[in-house]
């Protein structure tokens, strides 16, 4: 009898250890628990230990934390019929469990192909260049519309990000060609404008030695006393040369006259 009692402790105890094993569940820090029972919520159980009763309940445990979507690049039609593809990331988390498990089948799967369909609506309506330029805005557009979508799902789109723009090489090679152009343009506009200082410069320059004739000979003098530094030659300059020859003749002339 005592061999049996034993045996039938064992089994009873074994049975025990089963039925605690269906009955604990253990809810994580980052997670929320959606009590079910024989079909019906019965609440939501916040982290640690919960016991349920087995084959009657069932704890759906989901996640809190943000989770990285990548988006697959999508063939877009821009507004000036150009064709890209575009590919972006999404951040999302669960806000309100008892929406995400009720609400919608899989929240997953549903942020996916909703934050595909809105990518390809929104770029849709942008020329190229400000699709190129204005990519803050439109993630901003991108997010706002996913997460009036998700709301009810008890999902909330923290961030969309466009990572990808692909551009078909016909229109790289125009783009870059336009970049040169570009280049070349502001290169020619630099360059006339510094003719046109220097224009003024030295019209000014001309006025000031058109007063001061003198000027005009200092200046010879000075160029004439930089070329010598440079070079161990006899240099002839034709203005100062004639300068001489005039003032020689005026001499001669004062000369003769008072004779």
């Amino acid at each position: 009898m005592a061999a049996v009692d034993l045996v039938t402790l064992f089994i009873v105890g074994i049975i025990i250890l089963i039925i605690l094993g269906l009955s604990i569940r253990v809810v994580t820090q980052y997670e929320r628990g959606v009590h079910f029972r024989f079909g019906r919520i019965i609440g939501v159980r916040d982290p640690g230990l919960r016991l349920i009763i087995p084959v009657i309940d069932k704890l759906e445990k989901i996640s809190l934390r943000i989770v990285t979507m990548p988006v697959p690049a999508q063939k877009i039609i821009t507004q000036d019929n150009v064709s890209i593809d575009v590919a972006a990331v999404a951040f999302y988390k669960v806000v309100n469990a008892y929406d995400a498990v009720v609400d919608i089948e899989n929240y997953n799967t549903a942020v996916n192909q909703i934050a595909q369909t809105t990518m390809r609506n929104v770029i849709g309506q942008f020329l190229l260049d400000d699709v190129l330029s204005s990519t803050s805005k439109i993630n901003e557009r991108i997010k706002e519309i996913i997460d009036k979508h998700s709301e009810p799902w008890g999902v909330q789109v923290t961030a969309v990000e466009i990572k990808d723009i692909n551009l078909p090489e016909t229109m790289r090679r125009s783009m870059a060609k336009q970049a040169e152009a570009e280049r070349d343009k502001r290169a020619k506009i630099i360059s006339a404008e510094g003719e046109f200082l220097s224009a003024q410069k030295l019209g000014d320059a001309a006025d000031i030695i058109t007063a001061h004739p003198i000027a005009l000979q200092l200046r010879n003098l000075q160029v004439l006393s930089e070329i010598a530094s440079e070079q161990n030659s006899t240099i002839i300059f034709p203005a100062s040369f004639m300068a001489t020859v005039r003032d020689l003749k005026e001499f001669m002339e004062s000369e003769v006259k008072s004779k």
